[in-house]
């Protein structure tokens, strides 16, 4: 829209017609103050705390549902708005208990701001407030009646960005309340987005409950590692006697690429960094037994093998085994650790989507490849396998929020009736396993259609849907797919997906690193960059290696038929992916994790490592996105990674 121009307090403002008043103020540094307001939210104008003085209309406005026109004249500081703004907050405290020494909300609560700010802090109400007792909706979130003001922001967050709608509003006028949809308990996927959005402490979170206060913690902004999205969390930590603990994570600054979005996982999933089974020492297996050592003897022992197997066998003897939940620094110095120092090309890792098939397949085109932005503005997506509401939150979050501010079409196919079914135009369900059937068929095949499995009219509906939002929206696409396609499908994919003059794409890897371990070489034929192990010259310090090494499942029968030397396991579990049992691996058998896993129970040495939130490094998500982890703290007995690669070369008289 064109811009227009208003005055505010004296002040001209710029903005797009149509913009809220409320937006157009921020813009320019000018805050007014609201409690239902929320941006990408539903208007509500129930709290009135926004309400401004707009020249030629009767009354006082509310400015979170007043959208800006050329010339308008706005006063938002007068005698009379600030009464009015106090006036509210009387209102919202009559019955509210004042109890912010004890609630966790204490020190972050906005209306203890606004009360501070308007000076009303005497009551003119002499009736007794009406007690009600706390209630315990779920696990994790708990609600106390007497502090909700009724801003109906988690309603309409649970309802609107998540699409759960596990919260509502039940009677009317003066007897309205917040309360779960069905009985007395949530019945939802307990994200955590209703109590970070509330205002004040009417629903606080049972991980975080009266533990600490906020000015106790150290905030630490850094990448949640639970999924490949890569959303930013920010970390409460105080000291503990094993170093630091890691009280509660939420995103409320709204610094990173997810917003102030956070999943389950995100918000609450850190219990590992504190648990007691956390490695603190190393182990070595002595008489059949892992026996704890000191660090020095754990080293001594494993540069003493590494050593002996390569004058035996040279770097054939040995498997390296990566991790998708290391840093790309890591990744990077294990792959550069296999091949000049162990000089193999043995390496590699749990893998989920094909990026080299992808990066292949686009090369030479980066402006093919989409960002999470494009997911938000797309006017038309096509998401082929995957169910990103279970394993990209953020980007199932970023699609309903596409499809319901912007009016974006999707379209989906998939072996499984995913949620994100209720937001699509059109669904096609094809039979697991029979996407390369789905592409031929979309690229003309017709034979194909029948080798789907799934109903014919349906599938080929939704094609047809598909062919007209395309053209509705001059050829534009965003084609989304999972690691169900792979290898010659994702060439196809691509290929056809371009006959659209604006086509773009997205290749989606399950877990936090998973793009940052392909791109960083962790493959036995891949190098850095997707460069081929055959391409070896282009890197002096490969050159000696021009063939490719075993993959990850070779290199598990090689070990359990005894022609592997020594394995080095990275934060990897390959006994649980492979469900093998101890004594399978006839080998020489070293790792690095945090926890005595399935393969770490089976090891001949074991040496504890750090978590992603105890060390400094990049993450890539799955967007392509480099992202820095920062360290909130330590843990004692575990270590980085990367000092653990350096300290074994060093063992083996190399200096990486």
């Amino acid at each position: 829209m064109a811009d227009v121009t208003i005055t505010v307090d004296g002040k001209k403002i710029t903005a797009p017609a149509g913009t809220l008043l409320i937006e157009a103020c921020k813009q320019v540094g000018i805050e007014i103050p609201s409690f239902c307001y929320y941006p990408g939210l539903s208007l509500q104008a129930a709290c009135r705390m926004c309400v401004v003085r707009i020249d030629k209309m009767p009354k006082l406005q509310t400015a979170c549902t007043v959208p800006i026109t050329e010339g308008m004249v706005v006063t938002s500081e007068s005698d009379e708005v600030k009464q009015a703004r106090k006036a509210t907050i009387e209102l919202l405290l009559g019955n509210h208990p004042l109890d912010c020494p004890v609630c966790d909300a204490g020190g972050e609560c906005e209306l203890q701001d606004m009360t501070f700010t308007y000076g009303a802090a005497e009551s003119k109400h002499m009736e007794m407030k009406a007690h009600r007792d706390e209630q315990q909706w779920s696990p994790v979130v708990y609600f106390d009646r007497p502090r909700c003001i009724l801003c109906y922001r988690c309603v309409r967050v649970c309802g609107e960005v998540m699409d759960v709608w596990a919260l509502g509003v039940q009677n009317r006028g003066v007897g309205s309340v917040i309360a779960p949809n069905k009985g007395d308990h949530l019945e939802c996927e307990e994200c955590g987005q209703c109590i970070d959005i509330c205002p004040v402490g009417a629903l606080t979170s049972g991980a975080y409950r009266y533990k600490t206060r906020p000015w106790e913690m150290n905030h630490v902004g850094t990448v949640c590692t639970h999924c490949g999205d890569g959303c930013k969390t920010t970390l409460g930590v105080r000291r503990a006697s094993t170093g630091m603990e890691i009280v509660r994570g939420d995103n409320r600054d709204k610094s990173g690429i997810n917003g102030d979005f956070l999943c389950i996982k995100g918000r609450y999933a850190f219990d590992f960094q504190q648990h007691p089974d956390r490695l603190k020492q190393p182990m070595v297996r002595k008489d059949g037994k892992l026996k704890l050592v000191t660090w020095e003897e754990a080293f001594e022992t494993i540069g003493k093998r590494f050593k002996e197997v390569k004058e035996k066998q040279g770097g054939a003897g040995f498997g390296v085994i990566g991790s998708t939940r290391t840093t790309n620094e890591e990744n990077y110095l294990l792959q550069k650790f296999a091949r000049t120092v162990l000089g193999t090309n043995n390496i590699d890792h749990h893998r989920t989507a094909d990026y080299p098939a992808f990066a292949a397949a686009i090369s030479g085109k980066p402006e093919l490849a989409a960002s999470l932005r494009d997911v938000e503005t797309a006017p038309v997506i096509l998401l082929v396998g995957n169910d990103p509401t279970e394993q990209h939150p953020l980007l199932a979050t970023c699609i309903r929020n596409n499809v319901r501010l912007h009016g974006g079409k999707l379209f989906i196919v998939n072996d499984k009736d995913i949620k994100l079914k209720r937001q699509a135009k059109g669904f096609a369900k094809i039979a697991a396993g029979s996407y390369g059937k789905f592409l031929a068929w979309m690229g003309g095949d017709e034979g194909a259609l029948a080798a789907m499995g799934g109903d014919a009219n349906a599938i080929t509906a939704m094609r047809d849907g598909l062919r007209k939002a395309v053209a509705d929206a001059g050829d534009s696409v965003l084609i989304i797919f999972g690691s169900e396609i792979r290898g010659a499908d994702v060439a196809a994919l691509v290929k056809r997906g371009t006959t659209h003059k604006n086509a773009k794409f997205m290749c989606l890897g399950d877990y936090a690193n998973s793009r940052g371990a392909a791109d960083m070489g962790v493959y036995p034929d891949f190098l850095p960059g997707y460069t081929p192990v055959s391409s070896a010259g282009k890197f002096s310090e490969y050159g000696t290696l021009p063939g490719p090494g075993m993959d990850l499942a070779q290199m598990v029968e090689a070990a359990k038929a005894g022609k592997l030397g020594a394995m080095y396991v990275v934060g990897a579990n390959p006994a649980a992916d492979f469900n093998l049992q101890p004594g399978d691996l006839k080998t020489f058998l070293v790792v690095q994790e945090m926890f005595l896993t399935e393969t770490a129970s089976m090891a001949d040495v074991v040496l504890p490592a750090a978590n992603a939130y105890e060390k400094t490094g990049t993450f890539t998500n799955t967007f392509g996105d480099l992202q820095m982890l920062k360290k909130a703290g330590d843990f004692a007995g575990g270590k980085p990674d990367f000092e653990l690669i350096v300290r074994i070369a060093d063992r083996m008289g190399h200096e990486i």
